[in-house]
């Protein structure tokens, strides 16, 4: 059985690098990480730059084993305290921070295609609070200006499972089992896939045309060096 990492890998090689004499092999096995990575913060070159978290204080590494391994570079730090394992199940979803400002986007692309998805759903599948939903909705919103209705799944705010699980449960509880929920998302794809499809049709098109008037072009200037050819010899 391979032995747990350190809870923040990255932090706790910052911290041995700095306050050890530990090889970078060891701190690289320890902390489940690249020797080159360990490499990289030694010399500051780390794309990253982390803050050192001690493991001692944290409970996953004792200083007698540091000393252990500092005395002999052939020797495999033990991890004293494997780190607890943290879940969250309760709570709103988490969204990272570069997808929240596209909440109110998803938001508005379920209302308008989704009205039979209830807020405390929206809430649920969004990470999103009632009062921003109401917001939109109503479009109070500070931002209604500015705000786009775009698919959720699109914007990598939850899965197409979830989406279709969401719009399932509310179509059945509504009573339609999905009909005009499904209409509308249906009626989107294949808007999507229209203009899609003309795009490329259109990328077809403009490249054909550049090839036969670069094929025109060199059609020309080769007529064009055989009578300057003529004319040299006449």
């Amino acid at each position: 059985m391979a032995q747990p990492t350190p809870l923040m890998p990255h932090a706790t090689a910052t911290w041995l690098v700095d306050n050890t004499a530990l090889s970078f092999e060891q701190i690289a096995e320890f902390c489940g990480i690249h020797i080159l990575e360990v490499q990289a913060m030694a010399d500051d070159l780390a794309s990253s730059k982390y803050t050192g978290r001690d493991p001692v204080h944290a409970g996953e590494l004792t200083q007698e084993e540091i000393e252990k391994g500092q005395a002999d570079p052939s020797y495999a730090l033990k991890m004293h305290k494997a780190p607890v394992e943290v879940t969250r199940t309760k709570g709103p979803r988490y969204t990272p921070v570069s997808k929240r400002q596209d909440k109110p986007d998803g938001i508005a692309w379920i209302i308008r295609n989704h009205p039979e998805v209830s807020d405390a759903q929206i809430s649920k599948l969004i990470g999103t609070t009632r009062t921003t939903i109401t917001a939109i909705r109503e479009r109070s919103h500070w931002n209604i200006q500015n705000i786009q209705a775009k698919d959720p799944v699109t914007l990598g705010l939850c899965s197409q499972r979830e989406l279709d699980a969401i719009v399932a449960k509310a179509a059945k509880a509504a009573g339609t089992d999905g009909q005009s929920a499904g209409a509308a998302d249906t009626t989107d794809r294949d808007r999507l896939i229209e203009e899609l499809r003309a795009e490329r049709e259109a990328q077809v098109k403009a490249a054909s045309d550049a090839a036969q008037q670069a094929e025109a072009d060199a059609w020309l200037e080769n007529k064009r060096a055989q009578e300057a050819d003529g004319a040299g010899q006449a």
